[in-house]
């Protein structure tokens, strides 16, 4: 029976189920494949095996388009695994925060020692252009909630690797870096909040990760962050902001995105 009751708990009642469908014992790292970042997971290495996310534990079918609403445990060619997570709980849509960082949990529990959060969001500082993946260097969390509960006081100082930021640039000399701004969502942005998220010294706006690196860091894991600037924020871009057009430039980025995490994996 899942002991929702204790989040840390079903955790390791997943990364049971996992070790027991995938018949792999421990993963070493773990990404969650935010839009425009899922061909990642066809093409870092070998899949061992996918599960569809409502089998495990605390996990449920991707509600947003875009997102896979799978598990898979993937076998890299330096002999690690990789679990990727495709089924990614926003907080938006109103399942807690608990659920929301389920993922990340789990994928402590199951021995991942480092997690990838990626995600396709807008850009606030003018030097973006749509279709560029941007590291995060820190971040903004305006969604008025933390995934720690009681006194749990943990350091959130380099946050986001260093020594991952600098292995990805390795790859890349040309990434860029920026503050991630989490909004509640699921509607967008306003004009002002925008504006707003510029002048507290944000550069990227989105509706995910800074709960989850959160709970990351709480289980001890490394993280890299990365975005897919696929569209500029409100009042910055001239035209009305839509789904359609994440989806769009999430795809166009694919190629590009996979080769940038295929080869920034294979550092680790």
């Amino acid at each position: 029976m899942s002991n929702s009751s204790d989040p840390k708990a079903l955790a390791a009642e997943a990364a049971a189920v996992i070790a027991d469908l995938t018949g792999v014992a421990q993963h070493d790292i773990a990404l969650t494949l935010g839009s425009g970042w899922g061909k990642a997971a066809d093409v870092i290495g070998e899949t061992v095996a996918v599960l569809e996310a409502d089998r495990v534990p605390g996990f449920r079918a991707s509600a947003v388009p875009g997102h896979s609403g799978t598990l898979r445990s993937i076998r890299l060619a330096n002999g690690k695994h990789a679990l990727v997570i495709g089924a990614r709980t926003h907080f938006y849509e109103d399942h807690g925060v608990r659920s929301v960082v389920h993922g990340v949990r789990t994928a402590a529990a199951t021995g991942a020692k480092i997690m990838v959060l990626t995600n396709g969001a807008g850009g606030v500082n003018p030097a973006y252009s749509p279709g560029q993946p941007v590291l995060i260097s820190d971040h903004i969390n305006l969604t008025a909630a933390s995934p720690l509960e009681g006194a749990t006081f943990v350091d959130l100082t380099d946050l986001y690797s260093k020594r991952l930021r600098d292995l990805a640039r390795e790859v890349d000399s040309t990434l860029d870096d920026g503050v991630y701004v989490q909004f509640r969502g699921p509607h967008y942005e306003t004009p002002a909040e925008v504006r707003y998220a510029g002048i507290i010294g944000g550069d990227i706006v989105g509706m995910s990760t800074a709960l989850e690196a959160i709970a990351a860091r709480e289980a001890g894991m490394e993280i890299l962050g990365f975005s897919l600037i696929t569209n500029l924020a409100a009042g910055i871009q001239e035209t009305p902001l839509s789904h359609a057009e994440v989806i769009t430039a999430g795809k166009e980025a694919e190629p590009r995105l996979a080769a940038l995490l295929t080869e920034v994996v294979a550092r680790f």
